[in-house]
């Protein structure tokens, strides 16, 4: 029988092949973070807004993915909330809010009226609300209150 002598080359690769399993393999077995709510998210929510087409005369882009935490699975048909104050209307009005379903790959998109600013701010709302995951509010601020899209996405947890 042929034993190999215990080296300091062998005992460095062990102990390297020791800290990738107990460092990078858990990392990657944790998977994708779920979303969380932002602050000032809820302002204005209307709970059980129609699912529309498009709110108001549309002009600007609503668009986003929903996937579950942990392994990113793209969620289909789950309910997504929008609302802004735009060239139409203030997000208070209920005129102002709509909902929409995600497509077979988690994408979903609203047309909407142009989002201007409130309170120096062009932002948009969103609330995942179907209520199989917990409840998320996203309130992201467009880069200017000239763009004609906003993008969000969704990574939620199971309620």
């Amino acid at each position: 029988m042929h034993t190999r002598p215990v080296t300091r080359r062998g005992l460095i690769a062990a102990a390297a092949g020791l800290a990738v399993t107990t460092w990078i393999v858990p990392a990657r077995a944790q998977g994708l973070a779920p979303t969380p709510s932002m602050r000032g998210g809820s302002n204005n929510y209307i709970p059980g807004a129609p699912i529309l087409q498009r709110i108001g005369g549309g002009g600007f882009t609503m668009t986003g993915t929903v996937r579950r935490a942990g392994d990113g699975a793209a969620l289909p048909n789950q309910r997504i909330q929008i609302w802004a104050h735009t060239t139409e209307g203030h997000e208070r009005d209920p005129a102002s809010h709509g909902a929409t379903l995600t497509d077979a790959n988690g994408r979903f998109t609203m047309d909407m009226p142009q989002i201007v600013p409130a309170f120096g701010q062009p932002h948009g709302h969103l609330a995942y609300d179907s209520g199989d995951f917990q409840t998320v509010f996203l309130r992201p601020v467009m880069r200017s209150a000239d763009a004609t899209g906003l993008h969000a996405d969704f990574v939620l947890v199971p309620a």
